[in-house]
């Protein structure tokens, strides 16, 4: 009968890579004291060994889990799933793991039961992704004993001081909105329409203020916004709309690249040419957004610094005598976007 091989331990590492096992140990718990060619060495060494590491005996041994929960209620939308993409790919550079808890509606209950499965794995803080202001009340009154960062909507136009009761990363959503409108004006647009996203989300909330901000400050006329899910069908139909109300518009402003999408079958369908009679920009920068026809100028949003963020914040409040390192400090809650400019925009 043959033995089963054994499972590679720490020690095995340590003499592979030529460091000692306390050195291993510092690189397995993310430990920033270790030189990162000495972590690179360890991992070569923990890959090639099929080493993996024994949560277990760590927790026991640290009296730490090694893991962050999220508190997402949408998984579907592009938003939601590049952020909690990016939450993980940040909390895997320091070691960390991350277990998900998705709330199918909003209700004190739901949320209660999604804290309740992450507390069972012994995380040791959350981070919550709240587009809707209804979630952020709810996740606040029931995370509140918890350590907790929210992701989203609660930020989208300015600082956490200001804004968020509680430790929070946004991306300027009023900003690129304000960005975006802004570029349809300077290129000689009269005025510019919005293809609003649903009202109960704070990010469509910080959209429609930066359109509306930017109209008032360059004194153009401001008209009354047409309101989708997110969905291309809501933009098609939206889109529909502001043509019956405004058979002359020059240009729109979607507040979601799949709206977008909508409102060009919309304007092609009426006979109107993209850019030559009408100027469109999405928001977002789906990865398909520069294989529409034509390819859509969008406001892109950076989801992996928000991520990283995060997860430093999470970790500055729940291990305050550790210094992580993800690279170069932000100065700001306020994740930066950018206006990436393609063939769907021209002159008035």
């Amino acid at each position: 009968m043959v033995e089963p091989a054994q499972a590679p331990v720490m020690t095995d590492v340590a003499r592979l890579a030529g460091v000692s096992h306390q050195t291993v140990s510092r690189v397995v718990n993310g430990s920033p004291h270790v030189s990162e060619t000495t972590r690179a060495r360890v991992l070569a060494a923990m890959e090639e060994l099929g080493y993996r590491r024994n949560a277990v005996a760590r927790a026991l041994a640290t009296r730490r889990s090694g893991a962050l929960g999220v508190i997402t209620f949408d998984t579907v939308l592009y938003g939601p799933v590049s952020t909690l993409y990016s939450i993980e790919q940040a909390a895997s550079t320091v070691g960390m793991g991350v277990s998900i808890a998705v709330v199918e509606r909003i209700s004190y209950e739901a949320v209660e039961r999604a804290l309740g499965r992450l507390q069972d794995q012994s995380v040791e803080g959350v981070v919550a992704l709240a587009a809707q202001l209804d979630a952020v009340d709810v996740l606040t009154a029931k995370l509140r004993p918890v350590p907790t960062v929210f992701v989203g909507g609660l930020l989208g136009g300015g600082s956490a001081g200001e804004i968020a009761p509680v430790p929070a990363i946004g991306i300027d959503q009023r900003g690129g909105a304000a960005r975006a409108t802004r570029h349809l004006l300077e290129l000689g647009h009269r005025t510019v329409h919005h293809v609003a996203g649903p009202a109960d989300w704070l990010d469509a909330r910080w959209r429609v203020e930066g359109w509306h901000s930017a109209l008032t400050d360059a004194a153009a006329p401001v008209t009354t916004p047409e309101a989708g899910d997110w969905s291309a069908r809501s933009g098609f139909a939206a889109m529909q709309r502001l043509l019956a109300s405004d058979p002359g518009l020059t240009a729109v402003f979607a507040a979601n690249d799949h709206m977008a999408l909508g409102a060009l079958r919309a304007l092609d369908e009426a006979g109107r040419r993209v850019p030559e009679d009408v100027s469109l920009v999405g928001f977002d920068d789906v990865p398909e957004a520069e294989f529409f026809r034509p390819p859509l100028t969008t406001v892109r949003q950076h989801f992996p610094e928000a991520g990283r963020r995060a997860v430093r914040l999470l970790l500055d409040i729940i291990r305050p005598d550790e210094a992580v390192r993800f690279g170069p400090e932000a100065n700001s809650d306020l994740v930066p976007t950018d206006l990436v400019l393609r063939r769907s925009t021209g002159p008035a």
